[in-house]
């Protein structure tokens, strides 16, 4: 029987009307979901994401801290997004006078667009302390996550191992550049980590292992009050976590760390949580300035553009409720989306957009040892009653019920379990071509 062709251009959905959101962190996702509810249906949405999930990226610490699972922090994006086309890909190119994207990896394609929104977010730059890029390890991925837990294993491993008193020295310290958010997380969890692990490695002691936390500022955690960001110092400092304030690096090397008042700190392994740059496609962009960011009118509209917009960390947002550019936060983030969704609709309907108008409801950050701090509306809270609230605004934020089941019951275990000290790594077992090529003795 002849086949009968069939013209699968046709069934391609780039000729109709499209809104093409390039990123799928907090912000795309949340944008996408406002607006699978409310678009009209001759409208396609696309979302282009590197991945196809999305990282929680506030409980990335407690991956490397193993108080968590890996798959407990990310969620799959096709299980959030029903209507969306999701497309995981790389951006290569932005073509504003004809309103296409043209991405790559694994396929190379262009897809038209009537509305563009970045939602991309930021890189990690380790290019701003000499050998940072060498010798540090950024946490900024749910990669980045996995590699510094097994660093903290393997370091135990290595160090019950060797007879060298200065190498297990180095390998047992760690160092935190940066004492905001993540600094401080992931110090706590590091620290967490060593205290209860240390005891199962022969010649390794509690005693040696030490965190240090080094932060420019005069307190640590300047996203809260000082009061909060004194008590989290207080509390890391009794736990055993050296804190240096008013501290710069200078630069990094495989044996620690030097800083610019003279000092050195040794430690085998540093975490850099500070820095960060804009993909290299957007900060091409003829809209961006000079640090590679898009700004934005009050509206989120990219400016000098038309039908272009951008939001969260990417963006350089105007907030009218401050005079003054939105903080770079997942909060400000998923507000953005919100009024973004809305805007857009009525840009469909021919209405004015509205302008970004938004005040914090607060923070929140886990110090390590089931302690936290938490500021909201103004209210300060510090200790297990913060903690327990961090808790519950993250398990909130987690999307669909079986993910919420899965983070509670996991936090749960933790609370009366040990930590899993598992070192896993991704090793494959020999191909058969390569297992042909093997000497004998190999090959067995």
């Amino acid at each position: 029987m002849d086949s009968i062709p069939v013209d699968l251009s046709s069934l391609r959905s780039d000729h109709r009307r499209n809104i093409v959101i390039v990123g799928g962190g907090f912000a795309g996702v949340t944008l996408a979901r406002h607006l699978e509810r409310r678009l009209p249906p001759e409208w396609d949405l696309f979302l282009l994401s590197r991945t196809n999930l999305i990282t929680y990226n506030p409980l990335l610490p407690e991956v490397v801290g193993a108080s968590v699972l890996p798959g407990h922090v990310v969620v799959p994006l096709r299980r959030i997004l029903k209507r969306t086309r999701i497309r995981m890909v790389q951006v290569q190119d932005i073509d504003f006078a004809n309103r296409t994207v043209t991405y790559v990896k694994p396929i190379h394609d262009t897809i038209p667009f009537e509305h563009l929104v970045f939602a991309a977010g930021l890189d990690a730059n380790l290019d701003t302390v000499p050998g940072m890029a060498q010798y540090g390890l950024p946490l900024k991925t749910l990669g980045d996550a996995m590699f510094l837990r097994n660093r903290v294993i393997g370091a135990l491993e290595e160090a019950t191992l060797t007879y060298d008193r200065a190498r297990s020295h180095l390998l047992t310290n760690f160092i935190v550049v940066g004492g905001g958010f993540s600094g401080v997380e992931a110090a706590g969890e590091i620290h967490d980590l060593l205290q209860e692990a240390a005891p199962q490695f022969k010649r390794v002691t509690r005693e040696q292992c030490r965190v240090h936390v080094v932060h420019s500022q005069p307190h640590l955690l300047p996203e809260v009050s000082e009061s909060l960001g004194r008590y989290t110092e207080t509390n890391m400092r009794q736990r055993g976590i050296e804190v240096y304030l008013g501290a710069r690096v200078a630069s990094v090397d495989a044996q620690g760390v030097s800083l610019t008042n003279g000092e050195r700190i040794a430690g085998a392994t540093v975490i850099s949580t500070v820095g960060a740059h804009a993909h290299e496609f957007i900060a091409c962009l003829p809209c961006a300035d000079a640090r590679g960011r898009l700004p934005t009118d009050a509206c989120l509209r990219v400016q000098g553009t038309d039908r272009v917009w951008a939001l969260g960390d990417c963006a350089v947002v105007p907030n009218t409720a401050t005079q003054s550019p939105s903080p770079t936060t997942a909060q400000f983030a998923v507000q953005q989306a919100r009024l973004l969704a809305d805007n857009l609709l009525a840009c469909l309907a021919e209405r004015p957009p509205r302008s970004f108008h938004y005040k914090a409801r607060g923070q929140l950050a886990a110090v390590g040892h089931h302690k936290a701090v938490a500021e909201i509306f103004g209210v300060r809270l510090a200790g297990v009653a913060a903690w327990l609230l961090w808790r519950a605004f993250y398990l909130a934020r987690i999307p669909t019920f079986a993910w919420k089941v899965r983070l509670f019951l996991e936090w749960n275990w933790s609370l009366f379990f040990r930590k899993d000290i598992s070192l896993m790594t991704m090793e494959r077992s020999m191909s058969h071509e390569r297992a042909s090529e093997a000497p004998a003795d190999i090959r067995g």
